[in-house]
């Protein structure tokens, strides 16, 4: 899969301009950022860049330079391509940085630990909204985007997270994770460190060596009366397949679903896969299964077979690779503690 193959590159700067309203600080002469100087139109290396997301056309005529990111996805990402100076304003971060990134997100802005309200986004004056999941542009989140648009700020959503007949990732695969990255680049003006990226990544990838036993698993991301678990075709069945791990509702056509106990008794999984959140985490859920009496019979809570990873890890993302081998290395010392 090529993964720029979304991006339609096209020529008219002055037409992409008037549709951006002022976008992305087209015409404000500092717009290139590191991209050196265009043509005879006047746009930047590389620009304009217009692409279909979630259904909606985004078209930017210069690299955006206040950027607002929601949810710790979108964050990681922007701080990876070295745009740390670009975020005005961050939200709804799922848990802290991972050390590799802590330095660049030091000084990070984080406005809300929550979805933002429009009001608190546009006091930051930002001339672009990166957005984990589409419900975070919605009147009571940061605004509709065709909202945000009349006000000259563009938008893009993790394209993992669209919801809609065709623009759902159906399944969700690496190449779809490293085609936004390749995205984000052409939008944010960082191609290049996008590439570096993609193919760092890749070579991770290639490197895991998965599970040699068929450990069925249960994803647990969250609930207590029904449990929210990993389906068949979003991030946790991409992470337990790179792990070697078999999904015990990867039936389910849907990235996450909820479920009965019941079904989580019939299934029994062999190991338990804890999403760690700042609002809902590992430890909550570990209680939740020693303390239900329809759970705490399962071998693999008797047994503590709990492999836990951090919840901005979990979703599509730059962390997805480490995810999966942090995985694999939790279910060998727990096979390794098994045989003993």
């Amino acid at each position: 899969m090529n993964r720029r193959s979304t991006l339609l590159y096209v020529a008219g700067a002055a037409s992409v301009a008037l549709m951006l309203g002022g976008c992305a600080g087209a015409g404000t002469g500092a717009a290139g950022g590191a991209n050196s100087e265009g043509g005879a139109t006047g746009a930047p290396a590389g620009y304009p860049v217009t692409l279909e997301n979630c259904g909606t056309t985004v078209s930017v005529a210069a690299a955006p330079k206040r950027i607002v990111t929601i949810k710790s996805s979108t964050t990681e990402l922007l701080l990876a391509l070295g745009l740390g100076d670009r975020i005005v304003g961050s939200a709804f971060l799922d848990g802290p940085l991972p050390a590799s990134l802590a330095p660049a997100g030091k000084g990070l802005n984080v406005v809300s630990d929550f979805v933002p309200g429009q009001e608190a986004v546009l006091a930051l004056t930002p001339d672009f909204v990166y957005g984990g999941w589409e419900s975070n542009f919605t009147a009571d989140g940061v605004g509709e985007r065709g909202q945000l648009e009349g006000l000259g700020i563009g938008s893009y959503v993790s394209p993992a997270a669209c919801k809609a007949t065709g623009y759902m990732p159906d399944p969700l695969t690496f190449d779809s994770v490293f085609a936004e990255i390749a995205e984000a680049g052409a939008i944010f003006g960082r191609a290049d460190a996008a590439d570096k990226l993609v193919s760092t990544q890749e070579k991770a990838l290639a490197a895991l060596a998965p599970a040699d036993a068929k450990t069925t698993a249960l994803w647990y991301s969250s609930g207590t009366d029904s449990p929210y678990v990993g389906a068949g075709i979003g991030s946790p069945a991409m992470i337990m397949k790179a792990a070697g791990l078999t999904n015990v509702f990867a039936d389910v056509h849907d990235t996450w679903t909820s479920v009965g106990w019941e079904s989580v008794i019939a299934a029994n999984p062999g190991v338990i896969v804890l999403v760690d959140a700042t609002w809902n985490t590992a430890a909550s859920k570990i209680a939740t299964l020693e303390s239900n009496p329809a759970t705490q019979g399962l071998a693999a809570v008797k047994d503590k077979r709990y492999i836990v990873l951090p919840f901005a890890a979990t979703e599509a993302g730059i962390r997805n690779v480490e995810a999966a081998g942090s995985a694999i290395d939790q279910l060998a010392a727990l096979d390794k503690q098994k045989s003993k």
